[in-house]
């Protein structure tokens, strides 16, 4: 890097007795080598409060007040995956950009349209206002999850193809997993509840008829399967 440029304000000339030029030179950095001394100072300065304060917690006897372990076992889908999670990082960050669980969308990334629900110990969540560190010890699903053993399709996401439920597709993923938290807790649900639980879904095609409908159409099916296990098992 080249040397901060100098200049020489005020030089001055003046005629001496035995008639030499006399330069007065009074030299100075330019304010652009006292900017870069500045940002050089503060960068310095912050490298140490890193060094001898942001990795004290990295001694067990020494831990810094608020550290959270960022090194994590979750629970997805039935496995576990080990993750460098962020203190402030959203579940829907991990199983998107950490994970590859990319069928979780994320849309208005504040809780409101829907677009990034998951299953939370059975609960329908919106992993975009969920920290990933609240879910250290819990049970979580994503629609990757729904599939059969064979690969073939929940009866919910089935139901949305036969009653031609999505259109854009884009809040399909979190439609899909609200409605499956649904039957799981109420199989035979009227349609004024299903209608209440789909509501927290917002979609921008206006397509909610098609979804309540795909709604109804697996809760008859997951009833008729029931039915049958039921069946099997007084004739066994």
């Amino acid at each position: 890097m080249k040397d901060p440029v100098k200049f020489y304000p005020g030089a001055q000339t003046g005629q001496g007795d035995a008639g030499d030029s006399v330069a007065i030179l009074k030299s100075r950095a330019s304010r652009r080598a006292f900017i870069k001394g500045v940002i050089a100072s503060g960068a310095v300065a912050g490298s140490a409060t890193f060094l001898f304060g942001g990795l004290s917690g990295c001694a067990p006897d020494r831990p810094v007040a608020g550290a959270v372990e960022r090194l994590m076992s979750l629970k997805i889908n039935g496995r576990v995956r080990r993750v460098d999670v962020l203190p402030n990082e959203t579940l829907a960050m991990t199983l998107r950009y950490k994970l590859g669980l990319t069928g979780t969308k994320l849309s208005c990334d504040r809780g409101e349209c829907g677009a990034c629900t998951v299953i939370i110990d059975g609960v329908s969540t919106y992993s975009c206002s969920t920290l990933t560190h609240m879910v250290a010890d819990r049970e979580v699903r994503t629609i990757e999850g729904l599939e059969g053993p064979n690969g073939e399709l929940h009866p919910v996401q089935q139901a949305m193809i036969d009653e031609l439920g999505p259109q854009c597709g884009f809040c399909t993923p979190g439609q899909i997993m609200t409605a499956v938290a649904l039957l799981e807790a109420n199989p035979n649900p009227t349609r004024e509840q299903a209608r209440h639980a789909m509501s927290g879904n917002l979609c921008r095609c206006g397509a909610y008829d098609h979804y309540l409908n795909s709604v109804m159409r697996a809760a008859t099916s997951v009833m008729r399967a029931a039915t049958s296990v039921m069946r099997a098992a007084q004739e066994a």
